[in-house]
């Protein structure tokens, strides 16, 4: 058998040399585009094996899910207060050709020209809002609305989805938290002072209606008192005109007793009165 020419060889030398640099494969994290003499011919190369010339370029680029962590930054709410808001942006690249024309693939320059972006947008939505809604009122509203205008712009300008804004934290600036604090000592001793207020007002409502019902109470007492002791007192005088018309002159006897002994209950007791006074008749009637 002749051996082949050393001309066939060198061609099968130089063909798997440029078999072998011209496939190339896009991972499933990637897609590509190919350039040929600067100019895109495909711009969307799947995963997979590819084949290219030598004088082609190949372009990568990662669409996975990426995070853009932007820097605290200061805004001015709708009632003029300065919030520290640091927020943190999901996003992906859904279009490779506007990407790369816009990037020119690279990610640095995509992080900063979004992250400009979501900034821009973060200020006009918290300048609509005052501060209490932007802290906590509206927080979700406030990301739909900057996730939903943000991916529209980037999608227009840069071929990128934004897929989640959120914000990690706001704090007020540092110059201005020990205004914040005061105000808020401020407003609390107000509505303590409210309460206050409020608790003496209704002490003297309940101390006046309890002395009115102490009134109401001890009249009702005195009336309730004098009706029982008239009772009494009619109820006596009835017993003592039944004893009196039964025996008259033992009532008579009994009640002239009962006046001496209380008009010489004490020794000192002294009676201007003449002898001959029917206070006397039974002293005098008495015998030994």
């Amino acid at each position: 058998m002749k051996q082949a020419p050393m001309y066939v060889i060198g061609s099968l030398v130089l063909l798997v040399f440029l078999l072998l640099f011209s496939v190339f494969t896009i991972r499933e994290t990637e897609r590509g585009l190919l350039l040929r003499f600067g100019e895109i011919v495909n711009p969307d190369l799947k995963p997979g094996l590819h084949i290219s010339f030598p004088w082609d370029d190949v372009q990568r680029v990662d669409v996975r899910n990426q995070t853009l962590d932007a820097p605290p930054t200061p805004y001015l709410t709708a009632d003029k207060e300065y919030l520290d808001v640091d927020a943190y942006i999901v996003w992906r690249v859904v279009d490779v050709q506007k990407f790369y024309v816009s990037t020119n693939n690279s990610n640095i320059q995509a992080r900063s020209l979004l992250e400009r972006r979501a900034l821009d947008v973060l200020k006009n939505k918290v300048a609509e809002r005052s501060m209490e809604e932007v802290i906590s009122g509206e927080r979700e509203q406030l990301m739909a609305e900057l996730t939903r205008d943000v991916t529209e712009a980037a999608e227009r300008e840069l071929g990128v989805q934004v897929l989640d804004i959120r914000v990690k934290r706001v704090d007020f600036p540092e110059e201005t938290i020990g205004n914040v604090y005061e105000e808020m000592r401020s407003d609390l001793n107000r509505i303590a002072e409210l309460y206050r207020a409020e608790g003496r007002r209704d002490a003297t409502k309940i101390r006046a209606d309890a002395d009115r019902q102490s009134e109401i109470l001890i009249a009702q007492g005195e009336g309730e008192s004098k009706r029982i002791r008239g009772e009494g007192d009619a109820e006596a005088a009835g017993i003592y005109a039944a004893a009196y018309s039964k025996n008259p002159e033992f009532y008579k006897f009994y009640r002239s007793v009962m006046a001496y002994e209380n008009s010489f209950s004490s020794k000192q007791d002294i009676m201007v009165i003449s002898p001959d006074s029917e206070f006397f008749d039974y002293l005098k009637s008495a015998k030994p």
